[in-house]
């Protein structure tokens, strides 16, 4: 019969040990949310809610803009994210590639120079096409009535 009593005296003082923690964290939370009362000015609050309030503002006007929602769709797509990693890659290599190297003496021997270089017709292609594509689409936005 003790070992039961034992039980139940034992079960007892654990229970107001976890509800003795429990409003000690309690209190805790309450004292942190008192201090954030007293820190927040009616000052502050009004910045906040300013801001806030700017901040759905502009977010209302980018998700209807459609241009910048077909930007992001596009910028989601994997392909997409490969390219970009890669061209802030070669932007990241192009930065330490100039500041490390002489000036250009310039002339048409630094130009044929240049075009001899591994990746020059590349990038040149790059850009051909990126302005071929892009005049093309204006093309069609303009013929549409879209501009």
């Amino acid at each position: 019969m003790t070992t039961q009593k034992e039980k139940t005296v034992a079960e007892a003082v654990a229970e107001r040990e976890e509800l003795s923690r429990d409003l000690e964290q309690l209190s805790e939370l309450a004292t942190l949310v008192l201090s954030a009362r007293d820190a927040l000015s009616d000052d502050i609050v009004t910045r906040l809610s300013s801001a806030f309030s700017e901040g759905i503002t502009l977010l209302d006007r980018l998700t209807r803009n459609e241009g910048l929602m077909r930007l992001l769709q596009v910028l989601d797509r994997p392909e997409t994210q490969h390219l970009l990693l890669g061209l802030g890659k070669a932007l990241s290599q192009m930065s330490r590639d100039i500041a490390t190297a002489p000036p250009a003496k310039g002339g048409v021997a630094g130009i044929v120079k240049l075009a001899l270089e591994p990746g020059t017709q590349e990038g040149v292609r790059s850009l051909s096409l990126l302005g071929q594509y892009w005049s093309d689409s204006m093309r069609e936005l303009h013929r549409h009535g879209g501009g």
